[in-house]
């Protein structure tokens, strides 16, 4: 069976909550993202410090006490929430929902996706086409693939079960507390269960349970220079 919206998520730590109603499997909600954020933006930036080197395009709504540094670009339409911190060089790229205390950091990337308060991505990051939980944490440099190098269907896999998702973009499913090491590589269509912890280097598939860590062993020769 695969987890549910309750297994991965607080859904009281997100004000967008109610995307997620009415949904079979939980990476149903990706593809409301950017009907969601169409419909609920309401373009303003009250209270919100702006670096003059910003550059921000379409319908941005930005939560009061956020902090928007030197050359980051944010293009609507997108959701921005309260006290959040956005480092240089971040690049939102439409039709992203952030929630309250986040941190995007210097050169991520962030498109299409969902993300739960608490949230930290604060180094050199793409995250596409995913749903990001409450105080997930990502390492320097770990990414979500969203598609796959062929373009076609992507099927998410359980043990033995697999569901046709219908999608060609997926990126992943990252639960609460979920921690990612540095270059973690989450393939497209994973699903991370909640307070799972990551081995910088590992590259992921499939679904994780919760309460994990995913260890990858490196075997390593030291020989001496001739």
């Amino acid at each position: 069976m695969f987890p549910t919206t309750e297994d991965l998520f607080n859904l009281k730590e997100t004000q967008f909550s109610d995307i997620f109603d009415d949904i079979n499997q939980v990476w149903e909600v990706v593809p409301r993202i950017s009907r969601y954020c169409t419909d609920h933006v309401s373009a303003g930036n009250n209270g919100v410090t702006i670096h003059k080197s910003v550059v921000i395009e379409g319908d941005v709504q930005i939560g009061k006490g956020t902090v928007i540094g030197p050359n980051v670009v944010i293009v609507g339409p997108a959701i921005i929430g309260e006290n959040c911190e956005f480092r240089p060089g971040a690049f939102i790229r439409g039709n992203v929902l952030i929630g309250n205390n986040c941190v995007i950091g210097n050169s991520t990337e962030i498109k299409n996706v969902l993300i739960f308060n608490g949230a930290h991505i604060p180094h050199f990051s793409y995250i596409g086409d995913s749903l990001v939980g409450w105080k997930a944490h990502f390492g320097g440099g770990a990414a979500t693939s969203n598609q796959k190098s062929d373009g076609s269907e992507i099927i998410v896999k359980h043990g033995d079960d697999s569901y046709s998702t219908g999608m060609t973009k997926l990126g992943a499913i990252i639960g609460d507390e979920v921690e990612l090491g540095s270059n973690a590589l989450l393939n497209p269509g994973t699903i991370i269960g909640k307070q799972t912890t990551i081995y910088p280097g590992s590259v992921i598939r499939g679904v994780i349970p919760a309460n994990s860590i995913v260890k990858v062993r490196q075997q390593q020769e030291i020989i001496e220079k001739y």
